[in-house]
């Protein structure tokens, strides 16, 4: 007997040892936990589902009572919505469809494109093309999908600015200034350039560069775009230009009396005018913002060189990375290649040689 008592004394000692000790364990853990909550702070942490899973089904164990007292990345009642959740989806399972099956994601996806490049086209003409292209859809099939998408009919829906500019790209052309600081014997000085792009061929022409774009430059700058022999803008029906106010009502007037009508773009809106952007990003990229301008005639001959290999050597991704002019050795595929250097090697092409 008195051993019997000495063992279960000692187990006693034992278990009691190993649940301090647990207790122990434990209590560092959770203070690890909310020093880590506080490096993170007010962040909200973004647990996956598997950690959601996890934490669910070791807490439904523990119970609400010590879950309250260890619980320090989320609340006790959080843990157990998940467990429930969990419970749920175990018992979930999914309804085969009744009705007719929708349509394939790729015929949707057509539906809309159609639809959005076409502002014309109503469902039946959409119909009428995925006819030709072997797919059969009812009339409300096409109507359904477009208003899922927030497309309107018809009639009440808009042409965009891109369908436009594409649709008169031969008669469009761009105008706006950029500037760029030139060294004279009076310091630097701020001249601005004017240019115009016409939008189907993007071929440039630089219209005027001045540091005072005062009426009378602008003016002068009408007539000569407009002039009956080699204005830039003969044939052209419309300008697109932003609202400048160095575009006086004196140059609108000039120009449209002389057949071409003045589109201006939204306030802040550069990017109506975006082929004249691109043409200013271009132009400081790879020429001006590599060059110290030292006086009006350096700035001249610089765009002269590089509006010639703008137009004559540069590939444009517009075009399909075709050339504006093309020389007679453009394409050919045999010959010796040479380079084409201009600015002192700063704009550099190759073709073949002749």
């Amino acid at each position: 007997m008195p051993d019997i008592f000495r063992l279960q004394l000692l187990l006693a000692t034992f278990a009691g040892w190993v649940n301090r000790h647990q207790a122990q364990v434990i209590e560092y853990l959770i203070e690890e936990n909310r020093v880590l909550k506080e490096q993170i702070g007010k962040r909200r942490l973004r647990l996956t589902d598997d950690q959601r899973r996890r934490l669910a089904a070791k807490g439904k164990i523990i119970g609400r009572r010590l879950l309250a007292r260890v619980a320090t990345i989320v609340t006790p009642d959080t843990i157990l919505r998940w467990h429930t959740r969990l419970i749920a989806q175990k018992w979930t399972y999914t309804r085969k469809r009744v009705g007719r099956p929708g349509i394939m994601k790729a015929i949707r996806e057509l539906i809309v494109r159609m639809a959005t490049a076409n502002s014309g086209w109503g469902y039946c003409r959409i119909q009428g093309e995925l006819k030709k292209l072997a797919h059969r859809d009812a009339r409300s099939t096409i109507a359904k999908t477009l208003k899922e998408h927030g497309i309107l009919p018809a009639p009440e829906r808009t042409t965009t600015w891109r369908t436009f500019l594409r649709s008169h790209a031969d008669v469009i052309a761009g105008i706006d200034f950029f500037t760029v600081e030139v060294w004279t014997k009076r310091g630097l000085v701020t001249h601005y350039i004017l240019f115009l792009v016409h939008h189907a061929t993007r071929a440039v022409h630089i219209a005027g560069i001045t540091p005072n774009p005062n009426s009378a430059f602008m003016a002068q700058v009408a007539r000569n775009l407009t002039a009956l022999d080699d204005g830039f803008l003969n044939g052209m029906r419309y300008l697109i230009l932003d609202r400048d106010s160095k575009f006086t009502d004196q140059f609108k007037t000039i120009l449209e009396d002389a057949g071409v009508q003045v589109v201006p773009i939204c306030y802040q809106a550069p990017n109506m005018n975006s082929i004249a952007e691109r043409f200013v990003l271009t132009v400081k990229s790879e020429c001006l913002n590599r060059l110290i301008l030292l006086g009006y005639a350096h700035l001249e001959r610089s765009l002269g060189a590089f509006t010639t290999h703008y137009l004559k050597d540069r590939p444009h991704q517009g075009l399909g990375n075709e050339l504006v002019t093309p020389g007679p050795t453009s394409g050919r595929a045999t010959g010796n290649v040479v380079a084409c250097e201009r600015l002192g090697g700063l704009l550099r092409s190759y073709h073949r040689a002749a």
